[in-house]
């Protein structure tokens, strides 16, 4: 196992791990509580809905698309000033967060709408005759209602963010991603490489398994 693992420092690999799951865990609440109200008034204010309003729909949505048609690595290197204002660095867990959440909160907002969409509008007007607000409306039929794909686009947004800090790892926000940059791919050490790359593969499939689970006890509800 040593002669085939040689260049592995496993003290490193675990410190990278921890990393690589402090970036995911903050990146994905903070996009969450920014996405999933940024989802929700994309929805309200959209065509034949509660608060319909076609600027401010037309505003959002194109803000939402052209944050999520930038390439991520892209906007890692644009946010760089704001990230150091922000922050005081750029680099390190703590640099890569802000892009992270920037990157992967207008993704969850439109996968938000999307599921908020699919809600029954019977369920909506039903509501909307007993005199229910936009408020308890939100509150008390759509998120409930919408809960499994909120969660499913909560699963695929952290699938995302698992890939965005292996990427993040270029301009040395450390976590996995930073150990493959720097070792497997600049210093050839292939081992790395390997258990970097399968230590992700775990992680991708962990959170597609447990996302999937919590989507079919609240189908089931």
């Amino acid at each position: 196992m040593d002669g085939w693992f040689a260049n592995v420092d496993w003290a490193e690999i675990g410190q990278a791990s921890l990393d690589t799951l402090i970036m995911l865990g903050g990146s994905l609440v903070a996009s969450i509580a920014l996405g999933l109200p940024l989802g929700v008034l994309l929805f309200l204010t959209g065509k034949r809905q509660l608060l319909e309003q076609s600027v401010v729909y037309a505003i959002l949505s194109f803000v939402v698309n052209v944050l999520r048609s930038l390439p991520f690595i892209i906007l890692l290197i644009v946010m760089i000033p704001f990230t150091v204002v922000l922050v005081g660095t750029s680099l390190g867990v703590a640099g890569a967060i802000p892009p992270l959440v920037v990157g992967t909160a207008p993704f969850f907002a439109r996968l938000v709408e999307n599921a908020l969409r699919e809600v029954d509008r019977g369920v909506i007007e039903a509501s909307q005759a007993m005199g229910a607000s936009t408020r308890q409306i939100v509150f008390g039929v759509l998120l409930p209602e919408a809960m499994p794909g909120l969660i499913a686009g909560a699963t695929v947004t952290a699938i995302a963010l698992v890939s965005y800090t292996a990427m993040a790892g270029v301009i040395g926000a450390g976590g996995l991603g930073d150990l493959a940059v720097r070792f497997g791919y600049q210093r050839f050490q292939t081992d790395v490489m390997v258990v970097t790359v399968v230590l992700l593969l775990v992680l991708v499939q962990l959170l597609q398994m447990f996302g999937d689970r919590l989507v079919a006890r609240l189908s089931r509800r």
